[in-house]
């Protein structure tokens, strides 16, 4: 048996997943943010602990999280959790539970949970875009999740997108996530039609289909840039498919016209790359945390 935990600035879930990739238990509590590092420790201890009463066994424990652990001092670093950043969360977490874990990028463990049982299952080279909140990606090659060497790989959202654009939380300029993330999507709003309030991402989305001309004109500016930046990923790459998960893979058109945009930019004279909408939804991060461990060392 495998513990997934999905490490959120809000929420924190936890699932028992058994050999044959059946979730048997769930367990979600608010993420104690606002009471620190230490508080969010014991919180993540007490979801193990309650697992493994329901399993009646010890449980290998993978962890997803924003950021990533750093190649040079292993702390935790660009999570947006702040008080994380800077702190040894997995030696700490392995000396308070008395054995070893893997802990690995949310994004990291959306693609590899779409792409092991998802909706890129069967392919080969996958990648896994999150556009919500942030935007990131992971990069899942037979089956086997590719982190880099530096814990980077498929980090896409903190490529420059607009030259000297938006300001960014990581200190650059017109990072592609200040262009697609939902926030993204609000500032494009008002930047088009020069009003201070945005409707909902996915209200944009709803209204551009039902022909209001400001929601139009949006989405179409934000389906270009998704084409223009994914194209960056794509000419690098070529993979087998990519997937989108995130609040914003709701968005119906990023499938049709977001895909069309992304075919006029790749270098190439067709574009076979399938755009994928996620299968698991909201469980793909905790998911792919418990898929961190093959089921054979579970």
């Amino acid at each position: 048996m495998r513990i997934g935990i999905d490490l959120g600035g809000t929420k924190t879930e936890a699932i028992l997943m058994d050999v044959a990739g059946r979730i048997q238990a769930r367990r979600r509590r608010p993420t104690p943010v606002d009471a620190g590092y230490d508080a969010i420790l014991s919180a993540i201890c007490e979801l193990v602990g309650e697992l493994e009463r329901s399993a009646g066994q010890e449980c290998r424990v993978g962890i997803g999280t924003p950021g990533a652990l750093s190649a040079r001092d292993n702390t935790l670093k660009n999570s947006n959790t702040v008080c994380m950043n800077g702190r040894l969360i997995q030696t700490d977490l392995e000396e308070r539970l008395n054995r070893r874990l893997l802990i690995e990028n949310d994004a990291n463990c959306f693609a590899l949970s779409e792409a092991l049982d998802g909706a890129a299952e069967g392919y080969g080279m996958v990648f896994g875009v999150i556009m919500g909140t942030g935007v990131g990606g992971g990069l899942v090659h037979q089956r086997i999740l590719h982190p880099g060497p530096q814990h980077i790989a498929g980090e896409w959202g903190h490529n420059i997108l607009v030259p000297h654009g938006r300001q960014c939380y990581c200190g650059r300029r017109g990072c592609v996530e200040t262009y697609l993330s939902g926030a993204g999507l609000t500032w494009t709003w008002r930047e088009i039609t020069g009003g201070t309030e945005a409707p909902p991402p996915e209200q944009i989305a709803a209204l551009a289909v039902a022909g209001d001309p400001d929601a139009g004109r949006v989405m179409r500016e934000f389906l270009r840039q998704f084409g223009a930046a994914l194209s960056v990923v794509v000419n690098i790459l070529d993979p087998d498919a990519v997937v989108i998960g995130g609040g914003l893979s709701n968005i119906g058109s990023l499938y049709t016209e977001g895909r069309e945009h992304l075919a006029q930019y790749v270098f190439n004279d067709e574009l076979r790359t399938p755009i994928l909408k996620n299968r698991h939804g909201d469980s793909s991060g905790v998911r792919g945390a418990a898929q961190l461990w093959p089921p054979n060392e579970a």
